[in-house]
């Protein structure tokens, strides 16, 4: 049945780039497909509203030029209420336009040789996915010693995403256009959180994530790849009952592995990016490694007194 819906979708996308003589109906295909696949509960479980967040170390090897870096992930999962019309948090709540979100903020530093970069992710995905099947809001911003790059991607009440970027870079410089629909590679994580049986397989049209599509100087479009759903059996990950959420981007000569846990919270143990490296060609792999969680309202540890916390979570380059 999934297979079928995203034939669908695929079909949608052909048609999209021609005459959009009915966008309605073009876009009702993968909406319904959309709710299908991403059928999750009404809601996360209670765990997730306990005023607390997530917080995840992960050590990070990191593909980089013609070297394997060195590097720190930390991934924060926290819910709240976003204005689905400004798609902002909602703070004051006078605003009726609200829906509770899983947002997931992703910190990664790493070193090549004498300098670094450092990269922020933050991802807004619906829980009320029969309501809003789509993610509302990513955004991206990468740094290092030669420049800095931004990328955000809002939903569109009419269909389709609202994508701007701006860069250093010539080729890249400042770009605002309308995209179609498609699953985002960023959400992923969020979709693994909810409702792991519901991500789809087979064929998909996907947008590689925003990191790899700044640092391989991709322009942001949805390329087709090959998904699938299966018990973890390699050797990086130790765990009992471990799966993994498996994405082949031809195109690319890439794959992206997600390496969780079953059962509620269905905990994010890491994840293996294999591609070409910009400098040689030659496939390397990024590795992240869960080492430490905590939940914790980390918006109220502070104060000086409250920096412990960080080495007790082995948190070191942030």
């Amino acid at each position: 049945m999934k297979k079928i819906l995203f034939f669908l979708f695929i079909s949608f996308l052909i048609n999209s780039c021609t005459e959009p003589a009915d966008q309605s109906k073009q876009k009702e295909p993968y909406a319904q497909a959309a709710v299908n696949t991403f059928q999750a509960f009404e809601g996360l479980d209670k765990i997730w509203y306990q005023g607390k967040a997530e917080v995840s170390r992960y050590e990070l090897q990191q593909n980089r030029y013609k070297d394997i870096h060195p590097g720190e992930h930390i991934m924060i999962f926290v819910t709240e209420d976003f204005l689905t019309d400004s798609q902002v948090k909602n703070e004051r709540y006078s605003n009726p336009n609200s829906t509770p979100v899983l947002k997931n903020n992703q910190l990664r530093k790493f070193t090549t040789g004498l300098y670094d970069y450092s990269i922020m992710t933050s991802i807004f995905t619906p829980t009320k996915v029969n309501e809003y099947p789509f993610t509302e809001k990513v955004s991206m911003s990468s740094q290092d010693w030669c420049g800095q790059s931004y990328l955000q991607v809002n939903k569109l009440d009419d269909g389709g995403y609202s994508m701007h970027s701006h860069s250093y870079f010539e080729q890249e410089a400042d770009e605002v256009k309308n995209i179609p629909e498609a699953i985002l590679e960023d959400e992923l994580y969020n979709r693994i959180r909810m409702n792991p049986e519901a991500l789809p397989s087979g064929t998909i049209q996907i947008y590689p994530s925003t990191i790899f599509s700044r640092l391989a100087h991709q322009p942001y479009m949805p390329v087709e790849a090959e998904a699938s759903l299966s018990d973890y059996n390699g050797d990086d990950f130790q765990g009992v009952s471990l799966k993994v959420y498996k994405v082949e981007f031809p195109s690319f000569k890439r794959t992206l592995e997600i390496v969780f846990g079953q059962g509620t919270p269905y905990r994010i143990e890491g994840w293996i990016e294999s591609n070409p490296s910009v400098f040689d060609g030659q496939i390397r792999r990024s590795v992240a490694k869960r080492t430490s969680t905590e939940w914790v309202d980390y918006w109220s540890k502070n104060s000086l007194e409250d920096a412990p916390l960080r080495t007790s979570m082995g948190i070191e380059g942030f």
